[in-house]
This record gives C-alpha cells, structure tokens and sequence, in this order.
C-alpha cells in the first residue's frame, strides 16, 4: 500500500499517514509515557488542519483531495484512557483554575475540530480497537462515525470520583441518543461493550475483533465508488439540523472546571487509583513508543475496580 508520511519527524504523539489511493488521511494516536490525552497530543490534533491543507485539499480534482480522516491507536488493546489524571490531580490541589482552563479549552478545541471535519470536505472516523475511557470515548465520539470491534470497553468513570465527562461527553450523546439516554450512560459509570453501545445507537458500525481496519477500508471504498457527493452533503445536513457549537463544549467545560475545584479529599483519593491503574495498566502493556500494523489484542483493560469505586 502507498502511503506518505506527513512531516512525520515533527509528529510526537500523532503518527499521521496520507493513503492517496484511498483517499484517506490516517491518524493513529500513539501518546507517550501513558495513552492519555495529554497536551501534546490535544496540540497535535488540533494542528492537524494546517497538515491536510497541504495534501490537496484545495485542488479542483476531487481524487486528488483526501475525503477521510481516520482515528485510530497504535497500542494494542487501548484506544485512549482518557484525560491526563495526574495533571488533573496536580492542578486541583494546587487551586489552578487557569491551568484547569487551559487544558478544558484544548480538549474541547480538538474536539470541536474532529466534530466538524476541521471545516473541510471531509468525514471524520474513530476506529476504536480497545479499550476508550473517559476522554478517551469522548474523543471517539467527536468523529463523524463511529467504528468498534466487539468486545472492547468503553465507559465514562468520572462520576466515580465525582465528576463528570465535561469535553463533550454530553453533546455528542444527546445527539445520539437524547438527552435522557445520555444522562442515563454518563451517571451509570459502568464499562459498556461495543456490543452494548451499538444496540443503543452510540457506536454506528460494529467489526469483528481484528477486522476493524478492514471494514472502515471497505466502508470508505463502497462511499468513494457509489456516493462521495451525497456522503458530504448529508454531512453537512446533520450539522445544519443539530449542531454541536463551540460555544455549548466551552460553556460544559467551564463548567467541570468548576465541578473539579470542589473535589474532597474522598473524590481525589479515587481520582489517584485511577491514576495508579493508569500507570499500572501502561506498565503491564510493555509497547514500544511505535507499534506498526499490529491487530489489536483482545485483552481487558478496565481499570481495576472500575465498576466497583
């Protein structure tokens, strides 16, 4: 398979691929030391916009031009396991509602941008082939479609200590699934399979385990062959009809801003387990900084106690 590499010596975090033939930008999340969504990344995904200007994007031949971004994980197993706890834990007890802020406004940035295609031709994916918490489903959930394989975890832990899920969580479920449902998923604070999260309508495809690059593959060529006009003009319906606004993630965010400073010493002493867990979970995993081409690994990666805290 052809692919070129996008200023890959500048990308850290964000292993970035331009598939020419298939149209189609790939992006596999690959954060270092732990797979979380840590300012690095968040920076990366955010500045991805002056990259896919550079591939064509302004080129009168649509086949020139990608028509897909794709968002998957180079860690086996993991997707994402969501926000930089530690750094979470660090800012509240030292009262850092600023430094709070900062790290609120970039989560909503990248999401906001994955949400609406960074305002280009384009349909956003999240292949998700392990497990996604927290911001880590978040994330997943701001792509346009949402592709899992069976069996993987996703879940929303934030209500364990307290919290809860303020960098879209919310807007993207109710868009899904209603207001209703989606205060149900994010209250419940439980693990959802795949399976689970299909049948209510929040995941949009289902793949076999090991299958799921294939079947985004097959997806992106069945759309490219019978309705590449229709597939960004529905795009764009679904934005016009039920927008998700920057204005209403930064209002949410601020708003867990201010949740987060009134955590008490009970809520941070389950926000360091999951910490711990998250180390933990790292640790066991044993990738190196760059796993290329591997199928996902059919392993659990809850955190410890998930369903128990």
């Amino acid at each position: 398979m052809s692919t070129d590499p996008i200023e890959a010596s500048n990308i850290a975090h964000l292993d970035v691929e331009w598939r020419r033939k298939e149209a189609t930008v790939w992006c596999n999340l690959a954060p270092r030391p732990r797979p979380c969504f840590n300012l690095p990344l968040l920076s990366e995904v955010i500045g991805l916009d002056t990259r896919l200007a550079t591939m064509g994007l302004t080129r009168e031949k649509l086949s020139e031009r990608p028509h897909f971004v794709v968002f998957a994980s180079r860690m086996p197993g993991i997707f994402n396991l969501g926000g930089d706890l530690g750094l979470f834990r660090q800012l509240i007890d030292s009262k850092d509602r600023r430094g709070l802020e900062t790290y609120a406004r970039a989560c909503i940035d990248a999401s906001y941008r994955v949400s609406v295609a960074y305002d280009l031709p384009l349909t956003t994916i999240s292949l998700v082939q392990g497990t996604a918490l927290g911001g880590g489903m978040e994330g997943a959930l701001a792509a346009n479609l949402v592709v899992a394989e069976r069996g993987v975890q996703m879940g929303l832990p934030e209500v364990l200590f307290n919290l809860f899920p303020g960098m879209g969580a919310y807007s993207f479920l109710s868009r899904r699934l209603g207001a209703n449902e989606a205060e149900r998923v994010i209250l419940s604070g439980k693990s959802w399979r795949a399976e689970e999260l299909h049948a209510l309508g929040v995941i949009d495809i289902l793949a076999e385990p090991g299958e799921g690059e294939t079947v985004v593959r097959d997806y992106i060529a069945g759309r490219q062959r019978r309705s590449p006009n229709s597939v960004m003009a529905m795009q764009r319906v679904r934005r016009a009809v039920n927008p998700v606004s920057y204005a209403e993630l930064e209002e949410i965010a601020l708003i867990w801003v201010d949740a987060a400073l009134q955590l008490k010493e009970r809520d941070l002493r389950i926000l360091n387990r999951l910490v711990h867990s998250q180390n933990k979970v790292c640790a066991q995993s044993q990738v190196p900084d760059r796993v290329r081409d591997e199928p996902a690994k059919r392993v659990s990666y809850a955190m410890p106690g998930f369903a128990a805290l």
